[in-house]
């Protein structure tokens, strides 16, 4: 998922910069039903691969290799306006105690990890969106860390938790691409 430190910085100067516009009030619980509570790696090998956004001037990536050994490793890199890095972090998609974890480390700093807690669906507005919810409840920021599959190739990645009290989320939309050329694929 993004860059957790390049999230807290950016979520404290310009909160608005990344904003995925929710549905006005939660799905009904026959919309949103919280699936098995353990996940498996292999629910989540739909993530391998390539994936690109923009924030503002700001273009984030992601790339995750195929799951393999119990584990999917991925890496995200944040280039600035003038294309140079501001941020990146290594990912792993992992089981420990018997429930898949997501484990970021964000630019060179101590691993931080989130327990998967939900697997949803949201058919709000035509959509039928599959989101995958992890949770670090010791954290301040982000305490959540999402991935929605969207239609038509896009993934939402989004953190949620408080800065400075307030609450905060920030979702960045990305599309599918080819690795080696950046072009958008899989509509």
């Amino acid at each position: 998922m993004k860059l957790i430190s390049f999230l807290a910085a950016l979520l404290v100067a310009a909160p608005a910069a990344a904003q995925y516009v929710a549905p006005a009030s939660p799905p009904p619980a026959s919309v949103a039903n919280a699936k098995a509570q353990n996940a498996t790696l292999q629910s989540l090998a739909w993530l391998e691969g390539c994936w690109r956004g923009t924030a503002g001037a700001r273009e984030f990536r992601e790339q995750w290799m195929p799951l393999r050994g119990q584990m999917m490793l991925g890496v995200s890199q944040t280039l600035d306006e003038k294309g140079a890095t501001q941020d990146f972090e290594y990912l792993r998609l992992e089981l420990r105690d018997g429930a898949v974890h997501y484990v970021a480390a964000p630019s060179g700093k101590a691993e931080i990890a989130f327990k998967f807690d939900a697997e949803t669906t949201d058919t709000t507005n035509d959509r039928n969106d599959t989101i995958f919810t992890f949770v670090n409840p010791a954290q301040e920021f982000p305490r959540s860390v999402s991935y929605r599959r969207g239609k038509e190739g896009w993934l939402y990645a989004s953190v949620e938790g408080k800065v400075a009290g307030a609450d905060r989320k920030a979702t960045y939309p990305m599309r599918r691409i080819h690795c080696e050329t950046g072009e958008v694929v899989g509509r």
